[in-house]
């Protein structure tokens, strides 16, 4: 009877990939083990809560889109090691006034999630793309020790609401190869102008409390390493390493971060400029006219950051206007420290602490 059955067995084992056959991973969640393009894409598209898929070493070309949501119990788990390569080689075909996958358009984005809400992206790297990875409508997203470097516009973004996500451990070099000045290293939220398609129902995009902590960005980000935009609000930018050789000094790319979002905590940063590159000032706030206006440029907080504008920037942290902001001011404690800078810490007074 066992004989039986185990060669009634044997010829469906043998005709199943060994890249596509789950495997019972340590953790006890299904393990799937890819190796081609065409077995990444098809393990996107099959992807299950509590999966992991699992890159071997590689370049994978093509346009990997991954649409289907994890739970908070059990999240869907993309990974592999550093020299497990996405490349997209696109964009083609006609874009859609607002992105969205499909209808033949190739996006170019080196990874998409679209409304794939807690994932793990672990290890791997992305580059050779128009813009890094991309997040939309996908909360609770964990980015962690990813390489993204070679890409023409952003590196990583978060969007439409991509709340609750982290970014860390990765590095993020050499973006806005085509457009210097849209080529940020992370891109938290959407421009106020982008909000009938990246907002809530033409609401504000709340792309709120990310945390992106530990990451080395730079050198060659040609815009700003971090660009927190308004509506956004809660975030966390802690522990990262902002090299800033290469800025491009472009549509006012000119400054390590650039915060327009509310609420956020801006602590244990190293920041370091040397040329070539256009330098203004460390981090700096500015106040978009949108609305509600109370999301913008306001109720942040600087403490214990190191700054070396290398001679060439003014301040290390420039708060834009402090009139707009009267009801929730902008905060920069004493801890934070600078070098190389033409005009001192900051342009407001400083809080001890």
């Amino acid at each position: 009877m066992r004989r039986a059955l185990l060669t009634g067995l044997l010829p469906l084992l043998l005709a199943t990939p060994a890249a596509a056959m789950p495997l019972s991973g340590k953790t006890g969640a299904e393990v799937v083990e890819v190796a081609t393009a065409a077995q990444l894409a098809g393990a996107l598209a099959a992807a299950v809560p509590g999966q992991t898929i699992r890159l071997a070493p590689g370049e994978y070309h093509g346009a990997f889109v991954a649409r289907r949501p994890g739970t908070s119990a059990a999240p869907i788990t993309l990974t592999g090691p550093a020299d497990a390569v996405l490349v997209n080689d696109g964009p083609s075909g006609a874009a859609p006034s607002c992105p969205a996958p499909g209808g033949g358009w190739d996006s170019g984005y080196g990874l998409w999630l679209y409304e794939a809400p807690y994932w793990r992206l672990t290890g791997f790297t992305v580059k050779d793309s128009k813009k890094g990875v991309v997040l939309d409508a996908s909360p609770h997203v964990v980015i962690d020790g990813l390489y993204v470097h070679h890409v023409e516009d952003e590196g990583v973004h978060f969007r439409r609401s991509s709340s609750d996500g982290v970014l860390r451990g990765s590095r993020i070099t050499h973006t806005g190869l085509v457009q210097p000045g849209y080529g940020e290293g992370v891109y938290l939220g959407s421009a106020g102008s982008n909000w009938g398609c990246h907002g809530n129902t033409g609401g504000a995009d709340r792309s709120d409390r990310v945390q992106v902590t530990g990451n080395t960005i730079g050198p060659y980000v040609a815009a700003e390493h971090i660009d927190v935009k308004e509506g956004t609000s809660g975030g966390l930018i802690s522990g990262n390493t902002f090299d800033g050789t290469g800025v491009s000094g472009q549509n006012s790319a000119d400054s390590w971060v650039d915060v327009k979002g509310s609420g956020y905590t801006i602590e244990n940063n190293t920041g370091t400029f040397a040329p070539p590159g256009t330098f203004a000032n460390g981090y700096e706030t500015h106040n978009p006219a949108t609305t509600p206006s109370f999301l913008n440029g306001c109720g942040n907080v600087w403490r214990g950051n190191g700054s070396d504008l290398g001679g060439m920037g003014g301040y290390a942290i420039k708060i834009t206007s402090t009139s707009k902001c009267a009801a929730d001011p902008n905060v920069v404690h004493s801890s934070n420290t600078v070098t190389g800078a033409t005009r001192g810490l900051t342009n407001v007074p400083v809080t001890p602490g």
